[in-house]
């Protein structure tokens, strides 16, 4: 066989497949440079490991599929048996396939066989042209009896640079916590056994260079694209090899491959980056963003009645609602739950998707005339995974629970699981929801909802995991594809379901069910390291939150909410006025802002004090940007020293003011700072370099800044000489110069 060398932007990707065995991972990070076979060659001879005392004779092969057989004492790439037969490998390569996709990617595909053991494998391996690169196995049973499968993972090595680790934990109302430590040897393993992704997800895994931050440090990092049960990892070998990886959790006896059957892992992604974390942001968005499916229409202001009327439908009132959020500036209303059969609280109606007649005895449609009529979209709240006990449903159909046989799991909001591997369930949930979009063409918008973890979920007695989270998908697909025009969002008692598999059959994720500004701030912040702004819900709650009582003034929560995909989750029906004209204010500056806030790079800024927090989004062409700057609490000094902006045009000059759209926050006296009150213009080394003194917030305040390229004045020749030090390059038109 041969060394390849696959590259894309920067990144490079080595494969030893000279062997008989797997091929060999020689490298994958950055660019290697333009080198021949020969230089192939030397590179990878010069990183085989050395044969040391007490151990191999000759050094174990870290392929991308670990293996005893190969001397790999780490994490297997493959764990299961035959009747306890046939439980280790020694995979041989058959051939090897390199093509270049329509879209610049370059794929390799291997297949391979180990025939003592009756398995055949097929790796497939992408590097996009973003620098992404995507790794899957396909494991087939080619022996004439079962093979239960415990494990099958996809492993990428790191070098030793990196020292440290970062990933993600949280809980409902407090997604994306980051958590992070020295990397030392030992396997740092992160679980998820929700049945669902999970609340504590790490979204992304990051190894790196040691203190790697937002803008500076080398990292490489994976995620695991799948939403039930699944596992990430990154483990230190004593020998001195470090691993990162991930895939599906399999319990006991939940994959049997019967003879001729296949099983295929999620797709692990895996990225790096020489310029910090928003370098690996940089990769994954500009990714999402070129997928055929992703959203390309602006997306819609929303405003979701759940906070304003909880289980309290009235016809009028909701039209007083969309009164309101059509004079605001609302381009799509949500009507969340308790319209269907029996839910008058959390404890019943799941599972009985028929308009409730005693509330709605006109049905929806009076609703959705009004609403559309407006000009708004019209979107509906739904939890098709889910029964309540209290339903026709559970009480026709028991045994069609994910359970195990002859108990119910533990309670959860009052709800048990459906089985939609059982095909009668899944046939009437599909039937329910296509006439639902079928009756009511006005419904263009799904809030799938999911809101409880998957416990002892048994299908026809074994693990069922894996055929839920299947069928889930399929009931996606199958409903977009009866529905092209349908849009849906992603919630799972807020954050509980966000992963790249689940965001190929859903247009954004609901982060949190948490709407208080400050906890947002974080949580967006972590959120947006995978995501890009536009697919991610961030709304505008009410003054005080009722998830943490907290009380906020409407510019921190307006702006916290304004980068991303905008909203409202408010009574705006109760607001006075001056609220009203404020917060028509921000979804304006939304809409102008828009296209940049969904199309440009995100950016966020390491700065050293911890009560300051930073972020913005720079345009594709670097002719503007938005910032906000946060104060979370108080810090140890009066000012918290100048806060940098990173991103621009290192020699274009800009014009950085206030936002003029909306109100500066109250405490902010113009007269203290002299740039506020007509802005500055500053190259865009200064203001990364040195970035701008910031008025003295009040703790749970922001301010956004805006900024537009400077303009360009023609002045007379030998201008050079009294701004040379400032633009060397300014000398660039005959007769003049531009500055």
């Amino acid at each position: 066989m041969t060394i390849l060398h696959l590259r894309r932007a920067r990144t490079s990707l080595v494969l030893d497949a000279r062997g008989p065995g797997l091929p060999r991972v020689v490298h994958w990070g950055g660019d290697v440079g333009d080198l021949d076979d020969d230089g192939l060659r030397q590179l990878t001879d010069a990183t085989v490991p050395p044969v040391v005392p007490s151990a191999f004779d000759e050094p174990p092969v870290l392929s991308l599929l670990p293996e005893a057989s190969a001397g790999w004492g780490g994490r297997p790439g493959l764990a299961g048996h035959r009747d306890g037969r046939d439980w280790s490998t020694a995979f041989r390569l058959d051939d090897l396939d390199v093509d270049h996709t329509a879209d610049g990617a370059a794929r390799v595909t291997v297949r391979a066989s180990d025939s003592a053991a009756g398995l055949a494998l097929t790796i497939e391996v992408t590097l996009d042209r973003y620098g992404l690169l995507t790794v899957r196995h396909r494991l087939r049973n080619d022996g004439d009896s079962a093979y239960e499968l415990r494990e099958l993972t996809p492993v990428l090595p790191v070098p030793p640079v990196a020292t440290e680790l970062l990933d993600l934990t949280g809980r409902w109302c407090r997604e994306r916590s980051p958590q992070r430590h020295p990397w030392q040897q030992g396997a740092w393993v992160r679980e998820g056994r929700h049945g669902r992704t999970g609340h504590d997800a790490t979204l992304l895994l990051v190894a790196g260079t040691a203190g790697f931050g937002f803008g500076h440090g080398e990292v490489w990092a994976v995620h695991t694209a799948w939403s039930g049960d699944h596992v990430t990892f990154a483990e230190r070998r004593p020998t001195g090899e470090s691993t990162v990886g991930g895939g599906e959790l399999l319990a006991p006896g939940e994959v049997r491959l019967g003879p001729g059957e296949s099983y295929e892992t999620p797709l692990l992604y895996a990225v790096w980056s020489d310029v910090g974390l928003d370098g690996l942001s940089d990769v994954l968005h500009s990714h999402l963003r070129a997928r055929p499916g992703h959203p390309r229409s602006p997306r819609p202001v929303t405003l979701n009645v759940w906070e304003a009327v909880y289980f309290d439908h009235d016809l009028d009132r909701l039209r007083a609602l969309a009164d309101r959020a059509a004079q605001i500036g609302v381009e799509r209303f949500v009507l969340d739950d308790g319209w269907f059969r029996g839910r008058r609280d959390d404890t019943a109606g799941l599972g009985d998707w028929y308009v409730d007649e005693g509330v709605w005895p006109d049905g929806l449609q009076p609703l959705i005339d009004h609403v559309t009529g407006q000009g708004l979209q019209f979107g509906l709240w739904v939890e098709p995974e889910m029964v309540n006990p209290d339903s026709d449903l559970f009480r026709a159909h028991p045994d069609w629970l994910l359970a195990v046989p002859g108990r119910l799991p533990p309670a959860w909001r009052n709800q048990q699981v459906l089985d939609l591997g059982r095909p009668e369930a899944y046939a009437y949930v599909l039937e329910r929801l296509d006439a639902l979009l079928t009756e009511h063409p006005g419904i263009s918008y799904l809030k799938w909802d999911q809101n409880r973890d998957l416990t002892e979920a048994g299908h026809h007695g074994r693990p069922g995991v894996h055929g839920q989270t299947l069928a889930v998908y399929r009931l996606f697909d199958q409903l977009r594809t009866r529905h092209p025009s349908l849009e849906i969002e992603s919630c799972s008692s807020g954050g509980a379901r966000v992963d790249l598999a689940i965001l190929a059959r859903t247009d954004r994720v609901w982060a949190s069910d948490c709407n208080d500004a400050l906890e947002r701030l974080s949580i967006q912040r972590w959120t947006g390291l995978l995501l890009p702004p536009e697919l991610v819900g961030t709304h505008i709650g009410p003054q005080r939150s009722h998830t943490t009582n907290r009380v906020h003034d409407l510019g921190f929560r307006a702006a916290t909410a304004l980068f991303g995909h905008h909203g409202i989750e408010w009574d705006i029906a109760s607001i006075s006025t001056a609220e009203q004209t404020e917060l028509a204010a921000w979804v304006a500056l939304h809409k102008r802002l828009r296209p940049l806030l969904h199309g440009g790079r995100v950016v966020r800024v390491d700065h050293p004090d911890p009560a300051v927090w930073a972020h913005g989004v720079v345009g594709s062409d670097k002719t503007q940007g938005v910032y906000a700057v946060a104060r979370l609490a108080t810090s140890a000094t009066p000012s918290p020293g100048a806060v940098r902006l990173p991103g621009l045009d290192p020699v274009r000059r800009y014009r950085v003011r206030p936002v003029s759209d909306v109100p500066l926050p109250a405490s902010i006296d113009r007269s203290t700072l002299a740039w506020l009150a007509d802005g500055v213009v500053l190259t865009g080394a200064a203001l990364a370099r040195v970035g701008l003194q910031m008025p003295a917030l009040h703790p749970e305040q922001s301010l956004v800044l805006e900024v537009v390229e400077a303009g360009w004045k023609k002045l007379r020749s030998g201008c050079r000489e009294r701004c040379g030090l400032l633009l060397p390059h300014c000398e660039s038109t005959e007769g003049g110069a531009q500055v």
